[in-house]
């Protein structure tokens, strides 16, 4: 007898007359598109699998077993705990906090109005500064940020996008101030503009000059900086926006397809820049589908990048990959619960094969970390990788029927995505015509329907609920806002105003022309240019872009 026989003959003389007896509770498809998981997963499963050509081994193509040949056995993933709030030397003194607690880099989080490209002093930043992250106007804000920080042996990773050009070139130039060039530079900017069209909207430009921009910084990191990761595609935002996990491989690879299809249509060669991408990416409750997630992806980027777009180095096939627990998944009501949700999403990303990781605190439904919830977080990472034992297997649920068929269902799904998307003429045109958008859309409908039928389960929200005890919160102190609109002024006041006149007329100029931009943005910011002073400098060229509505 086979096993496909022997299943079925359990599903018949054993399975079926204990459900009979015994009801199965009641449940939706938790998976992907609504799919709900087999009872049992065989041999038969995956008999069609060829372990060759669709696993291989880790540290070669096609990756869908990690990255690294021996993932964390060499080198633990890096922690990054994401953090930036009120001013930066509120922000500094948390950072070196976190060092001294052991994390192994940096991940700065900015507020609105410096991701938007706003002064602090803009009467469209009222309200805003220093709320979901740290205010940096100008320099001397980035020189502030990272003091007593050694920049020639910490990696930084700056969640930015709008105005990422502007922001990495002053993590340059604070750097060359402390002695270290920009070659030993290590870290990443988010730069990843086509999700906050259809995600996020933290965009100022419109998306074709905001791929321009994008394709500067390929071009500019290639020579300059090159141990910077010059953009990270991220899925996460698009899965805190409702999609589902097949939706956040597909949206995020074919935000990938357009960036490299961009950057070699202005000449740049795919082995070269293709080395520098990463991917940024959520991670959920569902244990098994996200660590399947996790895999799918890097055989499709893989693929992609060898027969799309003929990549010929491992290097730039290779999906490299930060991971952040869900935001979207932590409840305010018993907040302590979280600590086993941002538990659970960890491990799923360790067993995914991640390269850095940042776990949440379980209080962020109601503020800001605190510093005690912030140390939980990053014990939580701590903990999994020197008491776990996760750290010393090489994708250790890798053979796992499971996984292999979750694996190859979720790749399915995602290439269906990519090809409709293909067939509206790329990621920029589909999102022009609001295709991602009302995808997503549908998804996080359908999701809180389930949720408010009781369909699907939030412990403490819609099923063993309990009156919560309050817990800390942070709060962010509003003469910030004040105080830091003062440090400005003074900073403008010192300056000299016809040098920073030039450097931002050499902007313009740039903008209007095919000069790499990040070279005059460079010299601006060391003139003493503003985030939002350049910002406008570009928008005298692009305009701004106007949200395409979805209905």
């Amino acid at each position: 007898m086979d096993y496909k026989a022997l299943r079925g003959q359990w599903e018949r003389d054993t399975l079926s007359p204990l459900e009979k007896k015994d009801k199965p509770r009641a449940r939706i498809g938790v998976l992907a598109g609504g799919k709900d998981a087999a009872p049992l997963y065989g041999p038969d499963d995956v008999a069609a699998l060829d372990p060759v050509t669709a696993l291989g081994v880790p540290g070669l193509p096609p990756f869908t077993r990690g990255v690294q040949p021996n993932m964390y056995r060499g080198r633990l993933w890096t922690m990054r705990q994401y953090a930036g709030f009120g001013t930066a030397k509120e922000s500094n003194e948390r950072y070196r906090y976190l060092l001294a607690q052991g994390q192994t880099g940096l991940s700065v989080a900015f507020d609105l109005p410096t991701q938007m490209g706003r002064d602090s002093d803009d009467p469209k930043a009222e309200g805003e500064v220093g709320r979901v992250g740290v205010a940096i106007d100008s320099i001397d804000d980035m020189r502030t940020l990272f003091d007593q920080i050694p920049l020639g042996e910490v990696s930084t990773s700056m969640t930015i996008n709008s105005t990422a050009a502007i922001l990495l070139c002053l993590y340059i130039a604070v750097a060359e101030e402390n002695g270290v060039s920009r070659d030993k530079l290590r870290g990443t900017i988010q730069n990843d503009i086509l999700k906050e069209y259809m995600a996020r909207g933290t965009y100022i430009f419109p998306p074709r000059p905001s791929l321009r921009l994008i394709t500067d910084i390929f071009a500019f990191a290639g020579k300059e900086v090159p141990k910077w990761n010059t953009i990270s595609i991220s899925g996460y935002h698009i899965r805190e926006a409702g999609a589902d996990a097949a939706q956040e491989i597909a949206f995020t690879l074919a935000d990938g397809i357009a960036y490299v299809e961009s950057a070699m249509k202005a000449g740049l060669d795919v082995d070269a820049f293709g080395a520098q991408l990463s991917f940024f990416f959520n991670v959920h409750n569902n244990l098994m589908e996200e660590v399947a997630k996790f895999r799918a992806a890097r055989r499709m980027w893989s693929t992609l990048m060898a027969e799309r777009f003929h990549a010929k180095s491992e290097r730039a096939r290779a999906l490299r990959f930060h991971c952040q627990t869900a935001g979207m998944t932590l409840t305010a009501q018993q907040p302590l619960c979280n600590v086993a949700r941002v538990t659970i999403q960890a491990m799923a990303a360790v067993m995914g094969g991640c390269q850095s990781l940042h776990t949440n605190s379980y209080d962020e439904a109601l503020g800001l970390p605190t510093s005690e919830s912030a140390t939980i977080a990053l014990r939580t990472q701590q903990i999994i990788a020197s008491e776990s034992g996760l750290a010393d297997f090489v994708d250790a649920l890798g053979g796992s029927y499971a996984i292999e068929v979750l694996t190859t269902e979720l790749e399915a799904a995602a290439q269906k995505y990519i090809k409709r998307i293909d067939e509206l003429g790329g990621m920029v045109n589909a999102i022009e015509q609001g295709y991602p958008q009302r995808e997503i859309q549908n998804s996080a409908y359908t999701y809180q329907l389930e949720i408010e039928k009781k369909q699907r389960i939030i412990v403490g929200v819609n099923a063993y609920v309990k009156d919560t005890e309050p817990v800390p919160v942070m709060k962010v102190d509003p003469t910030i806002e004040r105080e830091q609109v003062a440090r400005l002024r003074a900073f403008r006041a010192k300056r000299d105003a016809g040098v920073v006149k030039a450097t931002l007329d050499a902007v313009t100029a740039a903008a209007k022309a095919d000069t790499n931009l990040l070279y005059p943005i460079l010299l601006a910011v060391k003139a003493g240019g503003t985030v939002g002073e350049i910002s406008n400098a570009l928008r005298e060229v692009w305009g701004e872009h106007t949200e395409t509505l979805v209905l």
